[in-house]
């Protein structure tokens, strides 16, 4: 007998799917979208994947990601605007490429979906 194929999201089109859901003047971190999607020791390939969604057409809110310090680790990949500025436009502070008050502003993908 014969199997039928699953189309199942890769594990990049997963993350993008998590990230759509950041909330607008929120921030998250690689670690936490590993865990939500069952790979906790992934976020290193959570980075990756957000670095192959760096296309327009994917419309994405990548800048929502930061490492679990609150420090903008991606922000190499952005020109203008700067991931810190799309960060301010959201009433999010940032200071020596750090989020401030990050507790308040950390969105948990876990505790959310």
């Amino acid at each position: 007998m014969e199997m039928p194929e699953h189309d199942a999201p890769t594990f990049y089109e997963q993350v993008y799917e998590l990230v759509k859901l950041i909330p607008k003047g929120r921030i998250t971190t690689y670690g936490a979208i590993a865990k939500a999607l069952g790979a906790g020791k992934s976020s290193r390939l959570v980075g990756t994947a957000l670095i192959a969604a760096h296309r327009p057409n994917l419309q994405l809110p990548i800048h929502r990601v930061v490492n679990r310090n609150g420090l903008l680790t991606g922000k190499n990949h952005y020109s203008h605007p700067s991931m810190q500025e799309l960060l301010e436009a959201e009433g999010i502070k940032v200071i020596t490429d750090q989020v401030q008050h990050f507790k308040e502003v950390f969105w948990d993908p876990l505790k959310e979906i």
